[in-house]
């Protein structure tokens, strides 16, 4: 019996060991085929034309038979007509450009955000309009002050831009928001949170307790204030406690540049509000859903989606696909 059990465990070794080789050879020849391709891709979609193919089907599905062959009749004529019109020149029609940031707590987005928006300024000009759908719960002040700053390329080109919040503009996210010339948001979308705050778990009593010292050794007195392991003085504490407010000054007066009707005394208290109570205190503009927005401007104007996407490495991949394991 003991024997059979060790020659079955051998064989599964190899077993494994044969699976794992294969899975490694596999995966190579897999990324070394996918080098000589573009690592990089930009996408543009016509929303006209999605909403144009949504409206189809849905009438295909709910009108009588003639009701329909008169609406498709009407539909041929307008395209016909807006060709003949356009008589093969670009169109004269406003464009709007449609770009979204979704963010997380490093605004990890912001490296396809300057791709897309660098793509947007070689086409765009002051007749036409970018919209950000933004949903950004805030994060690290350097990442959002870099995406509030690219936003800032399309503000100083004179491109009219409009930020659409449908869920949550708050603490950088708001930085980013406020750059807008208009900002329209859902009726329960979140706004605000104009404040800074640094918070930080310190293990020195647990340390201490069982017996671990801890030594930090620094040159030049600020260079560290407090620390996760060491004790912490008042003197530390007070230090940050400066920088925090010297940040949140900047914030402030980021934000009364570029919104200079809004009250910043009042607003950057910390808090936030939901949009229908923003509105009263000018942090947004309209309430109203980037849906809405973006179906109502493709009445009169061209709309089109940019999306950049970069090829991830071999090591990124392997780790996304654990992590949706």
């Amino acid at each position: 019996m003991t024997d059979i059990l060790m020659q079955y465990g051998l064989f599964l070794a190899k077993a494994v060991t044969v699976v794992v080789a294969i899975t490694v050879i596999v995966v190579v020849v897999v990324s070394m085929s996918r080098k000589g391709r573009s690592a990089e891709r930009l996408e543009v979609t016509s929303l006209n034309e999605k909403y144009d193919a949504m409206a189809e089907v849905l009438k295909r599905g709910i009108l009588p038979k003639k009701e329909l062959k008169k609406a498709l009749k009407d539909k041929k004529a307008q395209q016909k007509a807006r060709k003949k019109a356009k008589g093969g020149q670009v169109s004269s029609r406003k464009r709007v450009f449609v770009i979204d940031f979704r963010g997380d707590i490093k605004a990890s987005a912001v490296s396809a955000l300057r791709e897309e928006i660098t793509a947007v300024l070689t086409l765009a000009t002051q007749d036409d309009e970018t919209l950000i759908r933004l949903e950004n719960a805030g994060g690290l002040v350097h990442e959002h002050g870099l995406a509030a700053s690219q936003l800032l390329r399309i503000k100083q080109r004179k491109i009219p831009l409009t930020i659409a919040v449908d869920k949550i503009a708050a603490s950088g996210g708001y930085m980013m928001a406020c750059v807008g010339d208009r900002i329209v948001a859902a009726p329960f979308a979140i706004v605000g949170s104009i404040g800074v705050l640094a918070q930080l778990p310190n293990f020195h009593g647990w340390l201490e307790k069982h017996g671990i010292d801890f030594e930090q050794i620094k040159a030049g007195e600020l260079k560290r204030t407090i620390t996760m392991f060491g004790k912490n003085t008042e003197v530390e504490r007070e230090r940050v406690k400066e920088q925090l407010e010297d940040t949140h000054l900047l914030f402030k007066e980021f934000v009364t540049a570029n919104r200079p009707g809004v009250d910043v005394e009042q607003v950057a208290t910390g808090e936030h509000w939901h949009a229908s109570r923003a509105l009263e205190l000018k942090l947004v503009d309209e309430l109203i859903t980037s849906d809405d927005y973006l179906l109502s401007a493709s009445t009169d104007a061209d709309v089109f989606e940019v999306v950049y996407t970069a090829r991830k490495g071999l090591s990124e991949r392997l780790m996304s696909s654990l992590q949706h394991a």
